[in-house]
């Protein structure tokens, strides 16, 4: 038997993945995400041994499964994965589950709960039939992905170490094809301290940390160019309107397809710090992603490998680099062979309108069940 005659059921899949999507797990809501991992272990147990990674840094657990092989311990294939989302719970209310034709509606079901599905359920239809992988197989699901995996950066990293490639089904690019490389990402905390007053009675005497930081956030975003982008996405301050804000905190991100240019952007970034107007205004330097570039040795036949399994499917598989960071950036720097977005095809990741094409289920699913056979 082929991986080409594996029974991947569209309605099954789509009736099997609801209940992830129904477990909303944001990642700064350890509980939930926990939630999640439990409906995902369920999923896995019978396919190999479970084992669940305590949380730390005030975030969830990890999953991780290792499939049992005839040559278990030897570098073989990691199935990486995140499972928290950026929506918090209660999300559901205004994007409810639901399938209208080949669309299929949820949060987090681009990102990334469809591709982690089509992966698990790529090893169940293998092990239901039988079908021995050349190399042994590991899969890793992490709880904060969407944060920049500031509390399992070194578990994904070490386990990628003990393997020879990578998979992470991360939702496809536009026009359906993977990712080989991905920019480079740096995220900033930023804080005024100001001094505070009536704002009726002393407006005079107070000095705004909002005023201060908004002229920042308006600086800091007219230093894109083309090699470098800087946006603001977080921001907060202020209990009541008639007090002058004594403090303000938000958080940055920069993003460069080149590594140089994204340090020369850190280095613009940190030279911000000092003071205006008798407002303190300080840039730390959060997590980092690095730079992965496409021309790492073994990924492209890799890609390869893949293209010619989605030719037998009977779509074309294409290859890029992209911006937006995934924990690719960490594997692939890593210089292990490494196919990052081969998930599910879809719009709206991040938004109220995210959803999946129903039939690129069993399409990626055939297509990670493929991979996973061709391996060696």
């Amino acid at each position: 038997m082929s991986f080409l005659d594996l029974p991947f059921d569209t309605d099954t899949m789509v009736a099997g993945l609801r209940p992830w999507i129904e477990c909303e797990s944001p990642t700064f809501d350890a509980s939930a995400v926990n939630r999640m991992m439990d409906l995902a272990a369920y999923n896995l147990a019978g396919l190999g041994t479970v084992e669940r990674i305590p949380g730390r840094l005030g975030f969830g657990g990890s999953l991780r499964v290792r499939l049992p092989h005839p040559d278990a311990g030897k570098p073989g294939i990691l199935i990486s994965g995140h499972m928290d989302t950026v929506h918090p719970v209660g999300t559901l209310n205004k994007l409810p589950f639901r399938r209208e034709g080949n669309l299929c509606y949820g949060p987090g079901i681009q990102d990334m709960k469809g591709g982690n599905f089509c992966a698990v359920e790529a090893l169940r239809q293998l092990a239901r039939a039988g079908m021995q992988t050349p190399l042994p197989v590991t899969v890793l699901f992490t709880p904060d992905e969407e944060v920049g995996t500031p509390s399992t950066r070194e578990l994904i990293e070490a386990e990628a170490a003990r393997n020879r490639y990578v998979l992470v089904p991360e939702p496809a690019r536009d026009d359906g094809g993977a990712v080989v490389g991905r920019y480079a990402i740096a995220r900033f905390n930023l804080e005024t301290a100001g001094r505070p007053s009536h704002a009726g009675a002393r407006l005079a005497e107070g000095r705004s940390a909002i005023a201060t930081m908004a002229r920042k956030i308006l600086e800091i975003e007219a230093m894109t160019g083309p090699d470098c982008t800087f946006s603001v996405g977080v921001i907060h301050a202020g209990q009541w309107v008639n007090c002058v804000s004594s403090a303000c905190h938000a958080e940055a991100l920069s993003m460069a397809k080149r590594q140089e240019d994204l340090d020369n952007g850190v280095a613009r970034m940190l030279a911000l710090s000092g003071e205006e107007n008798g407002v303190e205004f300080r840039v730390t330097r959060g997590v980092t992603r690095p730079v992965w570039e496409p021309d790492q040795p073994g990924t492209m036949p890799m890609f390869e490998i893949a293209r010619e399994i989605a030719q037998e499917l009977g779509f074309d598989l294409t290859a890029a680099s992209a911006g937006g960071g995934s924990d690719g950036n960490f594997t692939g720097a890593m210089g292990i062979p490494t196919l990052d977005s081969i998930g599910v095809r879809g719009k709206g990741l991040h938004t109220l309108n995210e959803h999946i094409e129903v039939d690129s289920l069993p399409e990626r699913a055939r297509l990670i069940a493929g991979l996973l056979m061709r391996l060696t």
